[in-house]
């Protein structure tokens, strides 16, 4: 199946900025995160978002996508080492017996890397935090060593492949002797064999083992972004370095905030004679209540800003701003004197009275206060 074109995943054109594509990712991410999203597809939808973003979110991967799209330019030619002609070594090792180049395979090779998933509440990813996680992982056997034999004894070099994980096996055909290689199946390609296994882990080397490890969130993090703990995947081959271990966030959203980047969005509800005649309110922000002057007059939809008192930027440079849009609510459970009152203002100023609301936008920025500046 063909891959979809990484313009197309995100939605954008291919002229986007990278704010456009930035914006774009962070909206699908949040969609079809596993954590979210609970439908069949979504963990592959995910998958595709985030390697769309990966290429189009750097600028020479970017380039090389816009000029060759998801082939590679080097396919069939080995790169640029020219070692192995992208399947022409296997017919030459067919027809004339190889002699190329081969992977050793008691050589050293680094772990693989491994993936944690974590849900921060809209706070944390605020302010950052440290905390501990535990992750499954294979380690290295503590009985063996990693060598998988039993102690006091230690792997055999294969005298069937002479310790290459490869045999060479001849065929005669119409066009003369072929040499083919295959796996060596008595050691399975490692080159070694293990009579006495080890009892710990049972020839393999690792065992299975919950790690905990001690992580720092830094302040500002967002939904899809991700830390690299070095060294903490899976254990290496051989004796080679262990992989990396990278944490990818998922915010939960946040019942009066909304967040844009390093901005922070919210609503403000006003009453009609706040918004007429003019006001000092206090407004919640991320780090507790500041004042903020309505002037008189003031319509549903004007838009205040509090430079500073946004997000900290995750790479330390400054920190977004709070953008405010004032909602008038409407009085409800009025005395009839209140409503004679307005009948005459609405006869005086030739309008008519607004229709009432629910006040359920009040309590939500009463617990705006609680958490965030009580």
């Amino acid at each position: 199946m063909s891959k979809k074109d990484f313009y197309e995943v995100l939605g954008v054109s291919k002229n986007a900025s990278e704010a456009e594509i930035k914006k774009a990712y962070r909206q699908l991410a949040r969609k079809y995160h596993p954590d979210v999203n609970k439908a069949a597809d979504a963990e592959q939808n995910f998958k595709e978002v985030k390697e769309a973003y990966d290429t189009l979110s750097d600028s020479q991967k970017r380039a090389h996508y816009d000029q060759f799209g998801h082939a590679d330019p080097n396919q069939g030619f080995g790169g640029a080492g020219g070692g192995d002609f992208g399947g022409f070594s296997d017919i030459f090792d067919m027809f004339f017996g190889g002699g190329g180049s081969r992977r050793d395979p008691n050589a050293p090779r680094q772990g693989a890397d491994m993936q944690y998933t974590m849900t921060l509440e809209f706070r944390e990813a605020v302010f950052g935090k440290e905390t501990d996680i535990e992750i499954p992982r294979e380690e290295t056997c503590g009985t063996c060593h990693g060598s998988g034999a039993k102690p006091g004894t230690r792997p055999e070099t294969c005298h069937h492949c002479g310790g290459s994980g490869q045999l060479n096996i001849e065929q005669n055909t119409p066009f003369g002797r072929v040499v083919n290689r295959r796996v060596c199946h008595h050691c399975q390609g490692s080159g070694k064999i293990i009579k006495n296994k080890c009892r710990s882990c049972g020839g393999q080397g690792k065992v299975k083992k919950r790690k905990k490890i001690h992580i720092k969130i830094p302040a500002g993090v967002d939904t899809g972004q991700q830390i690299r703990v070095s060294g903490q995947g899976e254990p290496g081959v051989n004796g080679g370095p262990p992989g990396d271990l990278y944490v990818v966030f998922n915010v939960k959203p946040h019942e009066f905030f909304q967040r844009d980047g390093d901005d922070i969005f919210c609503e403000m509800p006003l009453t009609f004679v706040q918004a007429a005649l003019g006001d000092e309110i206090e407004v919640p922000t991320l780090n507790g209540k500041v004042k903020l002057k309505i002037p008189a007059g003031t319509q549903t939809g004007t838009h205040f800003r509090l430079r500073g008192k946004g997000v900290p930027n995750v790479r330390g440079m400054g920190q977004g701003d709070q953008h405010i849009q004032i909602r008038i609510i409407t009085p409800k459970n009025l005395t009839e004197k209140q409503k004679e009152l307005l009948r005459e203002f609405a006869e005086i100023s030739g309008n008519d009275m607004p229709d009432e609301q629910n006040d359920n936008f009040f309590a939500k920025v009463k617990r705006a206060f609680k958490n965030f500046g009580e």
